[in-house]
């Protein structure tokens, strides 16, 4: 039958959308254990009632250990320097070494007799000539001992300066019965100071001798010198642990002896 009246399928419609802008809603609930009557959303004042406490037997995490065992900074320890921490002062063949490259005299006080030879050995030193700076300091310690007399402060730097520049040469020897006759020297004259500078640049000298048996010889004449100094107080009385390594050096020298003798 054509006239048939059609029949359609009706399809739920969905429900549009929220506009972007919309403002959201809230519904307001009654919390547990609230006064009946109270409308919802009214703050209530405190009952003193408080939850369970906290537990007591957990650890704390490794990290703040750590950081409770930790003692507080000194604050002042990083503003204010220590006052009994002096620096030291160079010795030895560092002392002489600092004046040769500072071009400074090693003359004491007074006048400055061999300003211009010693200017000239400095030079040939800070230049690598050493044979020349060697035959000029020879040279000049030769005329100003008969000039100046062998024990004159100024001779005497020169002549420290003279066992730097054998110790530079690869003379160990040479530079090490120099500067432990400055030693004795500056010793008779009661300068602690001068006498400790020459034990340390023989010391120096003493470390650059390989041959055990040379080494053993000269390190018992250089620690009986070093060992009066400690006795006399000074310098040498407060850097006991460089006397210390020297005896330890000795020790080894006589196993590296007994070594060579089996």
């Amino acid at each position: 039958m054509r006239d048939a009246t059609p029949t359609y399928k009706l399809r739920p419609v969905p429900e549009p959308r929220a506009p972007r802008d919309a403002v959201p809603t809230f519904e307001l609930r009654a919390v547990p254990g609230q006064a009946e009557g109270t409308p919802p959303g009214t703050v209530v004042p405190p009952t003193g009632e408080f939850g369970p406490p906290p537990p007591m037997d957990v650890r704390p995490h490794p990290a703040e250990q750590e950081r409770e065992r930790e003692p507080e900074p000194d604050r002042m320890s990083d503003v204010m320097p220590d006052a009994d921490t002096k620096p030291t002062p160079p010795r030895g063949f560092d002392a002489v070494a600092e004046a040769v490259l500072g071009d400074e005299p090693l003359a004491g006080s007074g006048e400055n007799h061999l300003a211009e030879p010693m200017a000239r050995v400095n030079d040939a030193v800070r230049s690598g000539r050493i044979d020349t700076a060697a035959r000029l300091a020879e040279e000049t310690v030769t005329e100003a001992s008969a000039t100046l007399g062998p024990e004159h402060p100024e001779v005497l730097r020169l002549r420290e300066l003279t066992a730097y520049i054998a110790y530079l040469a690869g003379e160990p020897l040479r530079a090490f019965r120099l500067s432990l006759d400055l030693a004795r020297i500056c010793r008779r004259a009661q300068d602690a100071e001068a006498a400790y500078g020459n034990v340390r640049s023989a010391a120096t000298a003493w470390r650059a001798v390989r041959d055990p048996q040379i080494g053993l010889e000269l390190g018992h004449e250089l620690i009986a010198l070093w060992t009066e100094l400690t006795t006399e107080g000074g310098p040498a009385a407060d850097e006991m642990e460089e006397l210390e390594s020297a005896r330890a050096r000795m020790g080894r020298l006589t196993e590296r002896a007994r070594t060579q003798q089996t």
